[in-house]
């Protein structure tokens, strides 16, 4: 699926007011239906239907079924992407959702990806990208002595 070529540039104002470039939400689904997870055509429509409900602006999609089993996909969006890997013979999929926008609400995909995959358990933990406090340290140390500077991710941790 192609972006039309009428659609306005993202706007990184959202992100960059709250401290950070992006958002990283890594979601871990437990107890998921296993012919759901295996099914490529079945998860690139979830996968799809997600990222719409979450409010993103789906760029293009592909998808990969391994053997003897198990399946990775990527839905390249407007605000960044969300893939999906699974491991069937555990009956788990690993999902991750990140984003430039914060206008994308990660918990509405997760919600839609745990009720279609049947997970019996999920754990999603946020990450926030490209702190701007140290980005712009960085910037003004990188043009005084061309130093980098290196921090820990913000890490915030939910289970549904």
């Amino acid at each position: 699926m192609q972006q039309p070529p009428d659609q306005p540039l993202l706007n990184m104002d959202s992100c960059q007011a709250q401290g950070a470039l992006g958002q990283h939400f890594l979601v871990e689904l437990y107890g998921c239906a296993i012919a759901k997870i295996e099914d490529v055509a079945y998860l690139e429509q979830c996968m799809l239907k997600a990222a719409r409900a979450a409010g993103a602006t789906i760029v293009n999609s592909i998808f990969h079924h391994f053997s003897p089993f198990g399946v990775s996909g990527v839905v390249v969006l407007q605000e960044s992407h969300l893939t999906i890997h699974t491991w069937p013979e555990y009956a788990y999929a690993a999902v991750d959702l990140f984003t430039c926008s914060h206008a994308i609400d990660a918990q509405v995909a997760c919600q839609y990806l745990k009720r279609d995959l049947k997970a019996q358990q999920s754990h999603m933990v946020e990450v926030n990208r490209g702190d701007m406090e140290f980005l712009q340290a960085g910037l003004e140390r990188s043009a005084r002595c061309g130093a980098k500077r290196v921090s820990q991710p913000t890490l915030n941790s939910k289970v549904t």
